[in-house]
């Protein structure tokens, strides 16, 4: 099976979340298991461009409106990510460093679409599938099914998955004239809530739709920003299957950014000398348990909770734990984390920005990772923790509830219901519960090392999908 996928992101050449990790994996068990997989996404002009050389395989023009573009598929050159990367570059466009939140990102992600499909279409042979992700990619399908300059390409099987429906792209009609040209007839299926809405278009679009985590797609049922009613209607193409982790990357035995590599049987040592590493970089106490936070700090992920959160648990428990975070977003958010550093000073620390190798580094030194998300669709933060030995503390929605099971359920996780302050820090106190139980918790630890949360089975199920 020849299968296509196209994304805003994709690791290692961009990544801004979980998305990227998922693009840069699937596709890549998808091909151990014997089928030919691509990637196509945009050239930005950050570190992967700079530290790669690339070769141009086809030139064409995409036109936005009256405007034209030329654009370049680039492949890169002597690397072997296990898929074919193609990668767009639209130079006025995409020639920046950053992926997201430019004033002209509805412009730049049509011309990427139109960019790529003129290029699958002039192809000498076309894929038996082409799975599209998120709202960057909404109205691929759509041009393959509705547009008859790409009549060639109407009977490929379309996938579309949802890693977050709260970003929609949805923009007014007076840029209706960005798209290529096809019958007004057809007008309805771009239109959600009167504007053109990019999610809304896939939804309506595809042979079947995905979200990244069977809960995660019970809740959007109920709860995604305004198109709820729209998947209820489409809910017999739809269906939910739980993202894995590359463990080729994500593997304490191998991997190369941490202080000290280690294994099941290994794991007091290792996780050990990366907590040490961490407390002496950090100033904290190292003979105390650490909880650690890691990703966006952002709403959806309840860091803006975290401040009050984190300055509460250590007014009710004291200070006989630390905790670190990683992370940028919000600015309020980050200023609120920043102003704690000298109140608890000793127990507490904050970096704001992103740094892949530390984010290693807390997975394996770390002895509970925090993520109060408001909306997890999957969540890829809890399954890294799994397999460094780290216990998750997890509020219960989308991937998490699919993931962790709390150690009162007769589990390995801390779980709690509702995205308060008053929630955390109850479930930190239930953490330092289980520290002081040295031996229960060593268990757990190396239990939750050997659950198999690899992509090979999430990658048969896709292809399962795509039989069908």
């Amino acid at each position: 099976m020849n299968i296509v996928h196209i994304s805003a992101e994709c690791y290692p050449a961009a990544k801004a979340g979980g998305l990227g990790d998922v693009v840069g994996a699937l596709p890549k068990y998808q091909a151990l298991l014997g089928h030919k997989t691509s990637v196509v996404m945009p050239f930005y002009h950050n570190k992967f461009r700079n530290e790669n050389h690339f070769e141009s395989i086809f030139t064409g023009k995409a036109k936005l409106g009256w405007h034209n573009y030329t654009f370049n598929v680039l492949v890169p050159q002597g690397l072997d990510l296990g898929y074919e990367l193609c990668m767009i570059d639209i130079p006025g466009l995409f020639d920046r460093p950053d992926i997201y939140s430019y004033d002209d990102d509805t412009e730049r992600f049509i011309t990427f679409q139109v960019a790529t499909i003129n290029w699958m279409n002039m192809q000498d042979t076309v894929p038996d599938v082409v799975h599209c992700h998120d709202g960057q990619t909404g109205f691929i399908p759509f041009f393959m099914n509705k547009i008859k300059d790409y009549e060639r390409l109407k009977d490929i099987k379309t996938i579309y998955t949802i890693h977050n429906g709260q970003y929609q792209g949805q923009f007014d009609w007076d840029k209706l004239h960005y798209l290529p040209p096809f019958h007004s007839f057809f007008n309805g299926i771009l239109d959600w809530d009167n504007a053109i809405n990019p999610v809304a278009c896939a939804i309506k679009s595809v042979d079947k739709v995905t979200t990244v985590s069977p809960s995660y797609m019970e809740e959007v049922q109920y709860s995604m920003g305004g198109l709820e009613k729209l998947l209820q209607i489409e809910r017999g193409k739809c269906t939910g299957i739980l993202n894995g982790i590359d463990n080729d990357i994500w593997n304490p035995a191998t991997d190369t950014m941490l202080e000290k590599k280690y294994l099941a049987r290994t794991l007091v040592s290792g996780k050990r000398a990366n907590k040490d590493w961490l407390c002496n970089v950090y100033g904290l106490d190292k003979e105390k348990p650490l909880f650690v936070f890691i990703g966006r700090l952002a709403i959806e992920k309840g860091a803006d909770i975290l401040p009050q959160a984190i300055y509460y648990a250590f007014a009710k428990l004291g200070r006989e734990f630390n905790i670190l975070v990683l992370g940028s977003g919000d600015k309020d958010i980050e200023g609120g984390l920043l102003h704690l550093e000298h109140q608890l000073k000793g127990n507490y620390c904050s970096y704001i920005g992103y740094n892949e190798k530390l984010s290693h580094t807390m997975y394996a030194g770390a002895d509970f990772l925090l993520m109060p998300s408001r909306v997890e669709p999957c969540g890829l933060n809890q399954l890294y923790a799994l397999r460094y030995g780290t216990v998750p503390v997890v509020r219960r929605t989308g991937g998490l509830r699919d993931t962790v099971i709390d150690i009162g359920d007769g589990g390995f996780g801390i779980c709690h219901d509702q995205c308060t302050a008053g929630d955390v820090i109850y479930s930190i106190e239930r953490g330092l519960q289980l520290y002081q139980d040295q031996k229960r918790f060593s268990k757990i630890r190396k239990e939750i090392m050997q659950i198999d949360h690899s992509w090979t089975k999430a990658a048969s199920d896709y292809i399962e999908l795509y039989t069908k």
